[in-house]
């Protein structure tokens, strides 16, 4: 365990600028106007991996000895890291592993080939790779490069921090991405240190809030699951060292949805032109939560933007929560008369409210139920709409919130079958890999018989599946035995409102 001043001092004699740049810290003209706050952002995607990996990766690497080189250096990552050691390995010229669950695309295994490191595929997780990972390493003395907890890992990356002091001479907020805490850890201790009077907020997402909880908690805690849309920061145990740096030198930590994240990743863009991953937009989505929340203005504010390794087939995803993230579209369920006419009669009720979305399917001879998206000026005129509803009798439910309605019922809304009996919906996430979903399939209809499905690939390394299944009462425990053994997440939505008026 070091000391503060002992990790300053490795920041101040790092060797990361052998590979890394020192990298922009550009001011962004949109995001001061929406927030009213002078906003930077750190440009990481400006390394030659696209990420800040390569900092902490290259100094960890550069301080072993030949001879611990020439033994091989072995990690275990889905992305970012991975090309960090993999580029570090090249420069070294010595042998590097790279373990990887199977589910890892190819637009992260690609580029970790061309910089010379052997991938090894293996497992449904990332825990499963790094498993193997520690048989490999017993069996061959190969040297273990962790992602984040290292001391020289850690100091690489507070080097970002020593470089925001040095392009700054004043600021009053800084916010950090965690995932492990490597990079929040190392920044942490060199700002705090030159600059005890900003605020440091570090940002999760609230499906992957290891350091959050654990925090809070005062100990290390597993999460069972974390949400892989943002898989840069999807960890489920942070480190030992960080956990302790983190909580000494954090002012907080604030937690944001998805939506927010897809929202900032339109920010960025719209200020650099470049399209971040969405690890690379988590501190701009706090930013603007914890700016707006705190009604503060007239500030200098930090973020960094830590990746643009941003699978392409994702866009679609992102572009598609983008206006709920922005608070410019309400998702609603509404009940018109099932007549004619009623249709026609509800759009003029609307007025200037533009549609975006429309889905509905004939149920009911009294009622029908639409399923709709409605696009707001401004996130105020949220109220206006629902006062105009609401004062023509209109019968309706705020949907917005309700993530099995974005995530599948939006693309499938139909009817019951009189002929159905004993369903029950489960909304599950499981490794995206080749046979993983006929796997699936296989044990799921052998035990029971399958009434409803949906999968839609969102280019993530995790495939998402809604499947209603015939279970009778009290028989259902095999399958969360299932779910649990295998790594995947299980939600049951049987009584979520939005199944019950749409599926």
């Amino acid at each position: 365990m070091l000391s503060h001043q002992e990790y300053l001092d490795k920041i101040e004699n790092s060797h990361v600028y052998e590979a890394a740049i020192v990298t922009a810290l550009t001011p962004c003209v949109n995001l001061t106007r929406k927030t009213k706050n002078h906003v930077y952002l750190k440009r990481e995607d400006h390394q030659e991996v696209f990420s800040f990996k390569i900092r902490g990766a290259f100094n960890k690497i550069a301080q072993l000895t030949s001879e611990e080189r020439k033994r091989g250096l072995i990690a275990v990552s889905a992305g970012n890291h991975a090309q960090g050691v993999a580029f570090a390995g090249q420069y070294f010229d010595c042998r590097t592993i790279i373990v990887m669950p199977l589910s890892a695309p190819e637009i992260k295994i690609r580029p970790v080939k061309a910089y010379g490191a052997e991938v090894v595929l293996h497992g449904d997780s990332v825990h499963e790779a790094f498993l193997h990972a520690q048989e490999l390493i017993e069996k061959h003395n190969y040297i273990s490069i962790h992602p984040f907890d290292d001391p020289d890992v850690i100091a690489g990356q507070g080097t970002i921090g020593k470089e925001i002091c040095e392009q700054l001479n004043e600021f009053d907020y800084l916010f950090l991405p965690i995932g492990g805490g490597g990079i929040a850890a190392g920044i942490a201790l060199y700002v705090k240190h030159h600059r005890p009077n900003v605020k440091l907020i570090g940002v999760e997402p609230f499906e992957a809030a290891s350091m959050h909880d654990s925090i809070r908690a005062g100990k290390i805690v597993t999460l069972d699951w974390v949400g892989g849309f943002a898989d840069g920061v999807a960890v489920k145990q942070v480190g030992v060292e960080t956990f302790r740096l983190c909580r000494e030198l954090l002012d907080e930590i604030i937690l944001v949805s998805t939506d927010k994240i897809c929202a900032a990743i339109k920010d960025i863009f719209e200020d650099t032109r470049v399209v971040v991953e969405p690890a690379g937009a988590l501190t701009v989505a706090g930013m603007k939560k914890y700016l707006s929340l705190n009604k503060i203005e007239g500030k200098n504010v930090v973020g960094i933007a830590c990746g643009a390794n941003m699978n392409f087939d994702r866009l679609g995803y992102v572009a598609e929560r983008v206006l709920l993230g922005e608070k410019k579209e309400v998702l609603l369920a509404v009940e018109i008369p099932e007549k004619p006419r009623s249709l026609k009669r509800f759009c003029q009720i609307l007025g200037k409210y533009s549609i975006t979305e429309f889905n509905y399917r004939y149920n009911n001879p009294d009622k029908a139920i639409l399923f709709l998206g409605v696009s707001i000026p401004k996130p105020e005129d949220r109220d206006k709409l629902f006062e105009s509803l609401s004062s023509k009798g209109i019968v309706f439910s705020d949907i917005s919130k309700n993530e099995l309605a974005k995530l599948h019922i939006r693309h499938m809304v139909g009817g019951k079958s009189a002929y159905l009996q004993n369903e029950r919906l489960f909304r599950m996430e499981f490794p995206e890999r080749s046979g993983a979903l006929g796997d699936f399939l296989d044990y799921v209809g052998s035990n029971w018989n399958i009434s409803l499905f949906h999968y839609r690939s969102h280019g993530s390394d995790r495939g998402r599946v809604l499947v209603g299944l015939q279970i009778p009462d009290g028989k259902d425990q095999p399958l969360l035995e299932l779910a649990k053994k295998s790594g995947f997440s299980c939600i049951e939505e049987t009584d979520n409102p939005v199944y019950k008026m749409f599926c």
